[in-house]
């Protein structure tokens, strides 16, 4: 591990190609949001791009999904231990957990990045696709219990040549989709997203030169490390353990997948160890992490303990070492074990323990257990589009999703969508939304109350109802958090859980399994409430004009400001607001 406190290049440089470097994966980032053709990736912003080292390093992940890019080393490296003869304009497909994907519905289009001959960089475009070709109209499938089961995998498949499509290769592709026009524009987005990266890259080395672009690298990674090394310095030192649990799933998992998580802080070293090893073996189901979402959450976990300035890249993911086990269901998988839901649910509750298991090194540290993904509001609508004589349709919809937990100083994101995502995947537009497929999105809006309290309160989550028109819509979601609500932290209380259900035609509101296919007849309607986020710190602890925007907002009632924070409440004045009793706050306080 580099100590070296000299640069190469002059600081002044470095910042201004770190600068360039970040606005070549901006430019990724906006050529396949404006290419693409799905919702999941236009409207949400299911995408990540980046760039890394040829020899596997990851540079730069501006406004990339942390899930998809932190351990991005492990996708490109299968590619170079596969091909020995890798040439400027190949272009490889890679979305098998079994050689370094995420999962399955995660496409990852890598191209070598060449300059006067050498192999310089990888450009990578990642996209979540609307389908993959598996057995149900999903690719989040829980019940999936092998690779059989999934969608069509690409194993570091090579679908260009001299920048030429294969096409004979991507046929394969397209046929195996239900909705292959979509599927393939939106594969030759990410191709114009990498395309656009190799310009840009061969301008850089064209203007400062190869041997100023290599050095800039290994300070960039150098500064990197001596940051994060900084960071953990602050740490008090010890070993801590964290146990969090995904909700049962019937016949994967009926008891529920449990999770064990170790961190040992070194402070004097500067190094974190992350050790998931003591944990169960694969489960019969899609909920099986991938090796790359598994070193992805623990990696996550650190960083979002530590300060946000910090480069995450190379030179401060190699102060985090992890420790996983090959079989285990929190660790890499054994083939041909199912590995659909790898980004999400039990990554989720990784991730999120990762988050939290700061809090036993006490205030200031750690944050509470934010909300994990796919609730109704966050599934995968498909059917036969009636205004389209019968086009068959298939899109992941958020519409609405968990609150995030709180942590010192700060309460929960709101529009948080799951700590696998970082807050970066985008609430849909409902008049997007409703102008591409054929639905109506009836309500979204805060479900008040559902957050934890606490000195630091969670967000809370949302709730809403959509419909399908004129025609039957299949809904398939995996509401994670619906037996386990996410927990608060040094006090701070939990939230409420996840809830699915729907009304029939008769206006009855009935519960639906939390994980679920269910048939949304016309005339019936999906209706969700998405959970909170947990709190940080005793309620009694929180600023009382906290407490008023709160009830201001309408994130919660006045009841709950004098039951729970015992905050004592004025008005409301002629605008509809409330605003502190001081001293009736302070007899609340001093008697309870």
């Amino acid at each position: 591990m580099s100590t070296t406190q000299q640069t190469r290049l002059d600081p002044f440089l470095v910042s201004v190609l770190k600068s360039r470097f970040e606005s070549i994966v901006r430019e990724m980032t906006l050529v396949v949001t404006k290419a693409s053709r799905s919702a999941v990736i236009k409207n949400a912003k299911d995408l990540s791009c980046a760039l890394l080292t040829y020899d596997h390093r990851l540079v730069t992940t501006e406004d990339a999904l942390p899930i998809h890019v932190t351990s991005m080393d492990v996708a490109t490296r299968p590619i170079t231990e596969f091909f020995d003869d890798v040439k400027q304009g190949d272009i490889f497909l890679n979305n098998s957990p079994f050689t370094g994907g995420t999962h399955h519905a995660d496409l990852i289009m890598a191209l070598p990045v060449f300059f006067d001959g050498e192999p310089l960089f990888w450009a990578v475009a990642l996209s979540h696709h609307a389908d993959t070709g598996a057995p149900e109209p999903s690719t989040y499938l829980p019940y999936a219990k092998s690779i059989f089961e999934e969608g069509m995998h690409w194993p570091c498949v090579r679908v260009a040549e001299n920048y030429e499509e294969k096409k004979d290769i991507l046929r394969m592709g397209a046929l195996r989709n239900r909705v292959p026009d979509l599927w393939l524009g939106d594969v030759r987005a990410q191709k114009g997203a990498v395309l656009t990266a190799e310009k840009r890259i061969v301008e850089l080395c064209e203007k400062y030169g190869k041997g100023a672009i290599k050095d800039f690298v290994e300070d960039w990674f150098d500064y990197a490390d001596r940051r994060a090394k900084a960071e953990i310095s602050k740490l008090p030192k010890g070993t801590y353990d964290y146990q969090i649990s995904h909700d049962p799933v019937p016949g994967v998992a009926d008891a529920g997948i449990p999770i064990n998580l170790k961190i040992e802080v070194d402070p004097e070293a500067g190094e974190i160890t992350v050790d998931v090893r003591d944990n169960i073996d694969c489960v019969p189901g899609g909920l099986n992490l991938s090796e790359n979402t598994c070193l992805g959450a623990c990696r996550i976990g650190v960083f979002n303990n530590l300060a946000a300035s910090l480069p995450h890249c190379y030179g401060s993911a190699r102060r985090i070492n992890v420790l996983m086990r090959e079989g285990s269901a929190i660790g890499k998988p054994v083939y041909p074990a199912g590995t659909s839901v790898a980004t999400t649910n039990v990554n989720d509750r990784l991730t999120t323990a990762g988050n939290a298991i700061f809090s036993k090194m006490g205030k200031p540290f750690g944050q509470a257990e934010g909300g994990p993904h796919l609730p109704v509001g966050m599934a995968v609508i498909s059917g036969q589009d009636p205004f389209k004589d019968g086009q068959t349709y298939v899109n992941q919809i958020f519409v609405g999703y968990a609150g995030g937990g709180a942590n010192h100083g700060h309460d929960g994101w709101l529009t948080y969508c799951g700590p696998a995502n970082g807050g970066l995947i985008t609430l849909d537009s409902v008049e997007v939304d409703e102008s591409m497929y054929p639905f109506i999105i009836e309500s979204r809006e805060i479900d008040a109350d559902s957050q934890g309290y606490g000195e630091f309160e969670g967000a809370p989550g949302v709730r809403g109802a959509y419909y399908p028109l004129d025609h039957d819509m299949t809904v398939m979601y995996a509401a994670d958090a619906s037996t386990f609500a996410p927990r608060g932290v040094l006090g701070g209380l939990d939230a409420n859980p996840t809830r699915s259900r729907k009304q029939t035609r008769e206006g009855e509101i009935v519960d639906l399994p939390a994980f679920n296919q269910e048939l949304c007849a016309d005339g019936e309607k999906m209706v969700f409430n998405s959970g909170g986020g947990g709190g940080y710190g005793a309620p009694i602890d929180r600023d009382p004009a906290r407490v008023a925007k709160s009830v201001n907002l309408g994130f919660i009632c006045a009841g709950t400001a004098h039951e729970v924070y015992k905050v004592a409440l004025s008005g409301p004045d002629a605008s509809g607001l409330f605003d502190v009793d001081a001293d009736a706050t302070a007899t609340l306080r001093a008697t309870a």
